[in-house]
């Protein structure tokens, strides 16, 4: 009995000490984590509010056939760039040669019949003079003159008729640009004189406007208050597309519509874009960064703080306790591609979570690294 005592002594003694092992264990500190913070920036910034929009050509126009005939050659090639007054499209001809050639045989026969008329009418006024002719065949004379000169007249007209549509068959680009693709093949008839047809179109891409509408009521507050379009703010408007693009482009405002639209309550807008190596296309979207005000003390983060859940967006806050505090915001505009305007729920002496979001929570104890 005595010796089953004393193994079961021994045995709680050796659970004991192991027990008071893994506690010794589990009470290890552990290590609080440094986390990279910093204070807002503060900074003069001018305020913009983004609207879509649509880039056009500022010179384009249609290129058109408007005389009948088969399509003899096209003289470019699509996508090219031509100038002003380079052939475009010929078209056969032989018809409206003729007819310039028998208008031309119609003037010189009535230039040649008011010659006629001409001295006929002289020589029987000086007859008049002798009583050689009646007063009615004077008057008859001087008649027949004036058709004769009305004739000229009316065959000239005809004749300069004539040389317009011979033109018309050989057509000229009407300004510099690019060239769409041919929508007529070699061979096709045309039919143009009853109505024009179409042939291409051409843009010129050195200069482009940039189209959007805004609202009546942000109208009056963003330009309105700022003294209309010649205010500085309005001459390098921020132009962004959905794709980066190697260059930055910004547009020169140009014009406002007279009148508001009433069905939809907006003004439309037009600006001046210079397009830098062809890089700009008619019809591209756009959206504009249209300025309407200046923050001279806009609070300023990194946009990579800041989280987003149901409630909104947030970032968290280290206080004077260095507890990480969970801080909702709202959020402006972003500036400078990585930082964003805070308007509400920050203090400008806030030190704020820069990185590892996923690493931190709400009432988390930790050692703040400041960071620029």
């Amino acid at each position: 009995m005595k010796a089953r005592y004393l193994i079961l002594s021994a045995t709680c003694i050796l659970i004991s000490a192991s027990s008071c092992k893994k506690t010794d264990k589990n009470d290890t500190t552990t290590e609080i984590p440094e986390i990279s913070v910093a204070t807002p920036i503060i900074d003069s910034i001018v305020l913009h509010k983004t609207y879509p929009g649509l880039l056009g050509a500022s010179d384009h126009a249609d290129i058109v056939a408007r005389v009948n005939g088969t399509l003899l050659a096209v003289n470019y090639k699509s996508g090219s760039y031509v100038k002003k007054g380079q052939v475009l499209f010929t078209i056969e001809s032989t018809k409206y040669r003729d007819a310039v050639q028998q208008a031309q045989a119609s003037l010189a026969t009535a230039k040649s019949q008011l010659e006629y008329a001409t001295k006929n009418y002289q020589a029987l006024s000086e007859a008049l003079k002798s009583d050689a002719v009646s007063q009615i065949e004077v008057i008859q004379a001087k008649a027949n003159m004036e058709q004769a000169a009305a004739s000229v007249k009316n065959a000239e007209a005809v004749l300069s008729q004539a040389n317009l549509n011979l033109s018309y068959c050989t057509v000229k680009a009407p300004i510099d640009g690019y060239m769409a693709s041919n929508l007529v093949n070699v061979g096709e008839y045309i039919s143009g004189e009853g109505s024009p047809v179409n042939l291409s179109h051409i843009y010129d891409n050195k200069k482009m406007t940039a189209v959007f509408n805004i609202e009546d009521a942000q109208y009056e507050e963003m330009i309105g208050q700022n003294g209309g379009m010649s205010h500085d703010l309005y001459r390098n408007v921020p132009i962004k597309f959905a794709q980066p693009l190697p260059h930055s482009y910004t547009a020169d405002l140009t014009y406002q519509s007279p009148t508001i639209n009433s069905s939809t309550g907006t003004l439309q807008l037009k600006g001046s874009i210079t397009n830098i190596d062809n890089e700009l296309k008619d019809g591209m979207y756009i959206t504009v960064e249209l300025p309407y005000g200046v923050n001279p003390k806009a609070i300023l983060i990194k946009d990579s703080s800041i989280g987003t859940d149901q409630l909104g967006k947030y970032v968290y806050v280290v206080n004077d306790s260095d507890k990480v505090v969970y801080t909702p915001i709202k959020i402006g505009e972003i500036y400078q591609d990585s930082l964003r305007v805070v308007n509400e729920g920050l203090n400008p002496s806030d030190r704020y979570v820069t990185e590892a979001l996923l690493s931190v929570r709400n009432g988390m104890t930790v050692k703040p690294e400041l960071t620029k």
